[in-house]
């Protein structure tokens, strides 16, 4: 998966949406109900790199692993950052993005996840 075809997976989960901060920030932030589950650092070092939340043990693991680091600052909440996505296995950057949107949702509040719940049972069938 390249840049662009990640930015579109992070889209189509439901009710996600991109906010785009410019300088000094420089980021592409992917949210659900203002939930950040994931985002891509557009400026150098490591232009593109993508960072997202996965669980404690699979910190360890990816972490381990060469092209895959700590998220600067956000590391203590278990965020890693994939340095060039399209390297990485697209079925499994699929998972590891859907796994940090229902974190995202699952720490939202009861009503809006049953929103998200239903707006997604709605645009399935």
């Amino acid at each position: 998966m390249n840049v662009d075809h990640v930015k579109a997976f992070c889209l189509s989960l439901p009710q996600s949406y991109e906010k785009i901060s410019g300088e000094p920030a420089n980021i592409h932030v992917f949210k659900v109900k203002e939930k950040q589950f994931a985002y891509f650092k557009t400026s150098d070092p490591e232009r593109w790199r993508f960072s997202l939340r996965v669980s404690p043990e699979r910190f360890l693991e990816l972490t381990d692993q060469g092209g895959v680091k700590p998220a600067r600052y956000m590391h203590r909440s278990h965020w890693i950052s994939i340095v060039d996505v399209a390297s990485f296995d697209e079925t499994y950057l699929q998972e590891l993005i859907e796994w940090s949107y229902d974190k995202a949702v699952k720490s939202l509040s009861k009503k809006d996840q049953l929103q998200i719940q239903s707006y997604s049972q709605h645009s399935h069938s």
